[in-house]
């Protein structure tokens, strides 16, 4: 049986980490799926193969049985239990020697157990899942309040999604089975998106609470009044007590973003008063603030 090497296949060395084997695998089975090269007959062999390299380096059983016994690794546990069932033979000079302690004892071993072809009929039918998809998708604030639906277009196909209200920004959502295809029956892989939620040019938004600033004029901040503010939810109207302070702070209860699949539970919003002082002030206007002052 022809010796496969799987790092050489991914392309990395015998002492790669784990994050090393997922980073090389990633990489080239993107590159070389076949979904996304159709006209390439070589395509699905190597997509085979890189497959069939990280199922076993990125489990570390199977990593350990390759790493000791190469080419025949799927039987090492045979092999165990025939040594330990037969413990020391003994050798044609009387002397006990250890039974299969090389990886030529493993071979010949294999080869009488399960002949030579065995395992190569075996890789030919495995079945190998499909590759994970990641995409990302851009949302306005305002989109991420309310639940909507959205179609993606992912690998030529239309995936129709709902995206529930209270999405975070950057938070990665699974849609299972809308992967790559999988390899001679084997499973789809899924699909991750990931929410990218632009900010809005009033309104921050801090986990389910928002915040905004709004302006009023020195005669609101004194005598008191009332103010329309924009919120994501429409406008809404606003009291001012009498001589508020400049960067004060009002909470309206509930009045937030909604709170990610919690319906009917919302955050609350926080408004930061901002005094407008007058300008281009008349001479009258400059009088009565003098005779203010005076008081």
């Amino acid at each position: 049986m022809v010796f496969v090497d799987y790092y050489k296949i991914l392309g990395i060395e015998k002492t790669a980490l784990p994050k090393d084997i997922k980073s090389a695998y990633r990489k080239l089975a993107r590159k070389h799926h076949p979904d996304l090269n159709p006209n390439d007959p070589e395509a699905k062999k190597n997509f085979q193969q890189i497959s069939e390299a990280n199922e076993v380096l990125s489990d570390p059983e199977k990593r350990k049985k390759y790493d000791q016994y190469g080419k025949d690794w799927q039987h090492a546990d045979e092999f165990e239990k025939q040594k330990k069932s037969q413990g020391q033979a003994t050798g044609s000079n009387g002397q006990r020697s250890s039974y299969g302690q090389s990886s030529e004892d493993f071979s010949s071993f294999f080869e009488s157990m399960f002949g030579n072809t065995q395992n190569q009929g075996r890789s030919q039918q495995a079945r190998y899942r499909g590759e994970d998809f990641n995409a990302e998708l851009q949302l306005d604030l305002i989109d991420a309040f309310k639940t909507n639906k959205k179609t993606l277009t992912v690998n030529g196909k239309n995936i129709r999604i709902t995206i529930p209200a209270g999405i975070e920004n950057g938070q990665t959502i699974k849609i299972p089975g809308h992967g790559g295809s999988g390899i001679n029956g084997g499973p789809n892989g899924d699909l991750f998106i990931t929410f990218l939620i632009s900010n809005h040019p009033k309104i921050k938004r801090l986990k389910q609470n928002l915040y905004t600033v709004a302006d009023i004029d020195l005669y609101t901040a004194v005598l008191g009044g009332e103010i329309t503010i924009e919120t994501l939810d429409g406008k809404v109207k606003l009291k001012v007590k009498p001589e508020t302070q400049n960067g004060s702070q009002v909470k309206l209860k509930g009045k937030g973003f909604p709170i990610y699949k919690n319906e009917g539970l919302f955050g609350d919003l926080l408004i930061t008063f901002n005094i407008i002082i007058p300008k281009d002030l008349t001479d009258k206007q400059k009088e009565l603030f003098t005779e203010l002052s005076k008081l």
